[in-house]
């Protein structure tokens, strides 16, 4: 569970994942997604450095855990949350704590869509028309049906995830996600459905949109 961002671009002076959402940190919520799947056996937090304590106290209450310090990067974060993960583990499930929203029925989804792959990343469809642009010059128009916008939870095998992980830091090469490190390193990843509502928090605008979902659900 990736949880290090500063969460800067909120504009709060606290750390993203410890951001409430309809009363209960961001952090409570994807952990408690995950560890709600009979699959998951075990949350290895990476949260803001100085921050360990808190991340404890707030995951202590819904199950197996362990908090580790993230890093300067995502990419440094999942590895010292691998550094973690038990040896007989075959697999693991790369989360952002900054997707409160995704449903213990995807974090199923994309385990089960292991078999056969090194890697499962979800998936949710390009809406808009995608323009490649170089300063103010429209440069062409992509076509989007190839096109897919990427979430986690994200599974792997656990050997793979590891070799992709340490052959970047020999080459080092950065990737914005653990999929796009699979792919770097030649291995197979599937695409399933995502959620629509498993947004990333990233801006005000986004909480917002947030709470309004959270809402909603309680509504209902």
């Amino acid at each position: 569970m990736v949880a290090a961002g500063s969460g800067e671009r909120l504009g709060l002076p606290t750390p993203k994942a410890f951001v409430a959402i309809g009363g209960r940190p961001m952090l409570a919520r994807a952990v408690a997604a995950a560890l709600a799947h009979p699959a998951v056996g075990l949350v290895v937090v990476a949260a803001p450095p100085g921050h360990e304590d808190l991340a404890h106290a707030i995951v202590e209450p819904l199950g197996p855990h362990a908090v580790v310090t993230g890093g300067a990067t995502r990419q440094a974060s999942v590895r010292a949350a691998l550094a973690a993960v038990p040896g007989e583990a075959t697999a693991v499930v790369c989360h952002d704590a900054a997707r409160p929203l995704a449903t213990p029925a995807l974090f199923g989804l994309v385990l089960e869509a292991l078999e056969g792959w090194e890697g499962v990343v979800p998936v949710v469809p390009v809406p808009d028309t995608v323009k490649r642009v170089r300063g103010e010059v429209v440069v062409e128009t992509v076509p989007r049906e190839d096109l897919a916008l990427a979430q986690t939870p994200q599974a792997f095998l656990a050997a793979a995830l590891r070799d992709a992980h340490e052959r970047a830091v020999r080459a080092g090469v950065t990737a914005t996600d653990d999929a796009g490190l699979l792919e770097w390193a030649g291995y197979r990843v599937r695409s399933v459905p995502g959620e629509a509502r498993n947004l990333k928090i990233t801006t005000p605008e986004d909480l917002g949109l947030a709470e309004a979902l959270v809402a909603e659900v309680a509504r209902a």
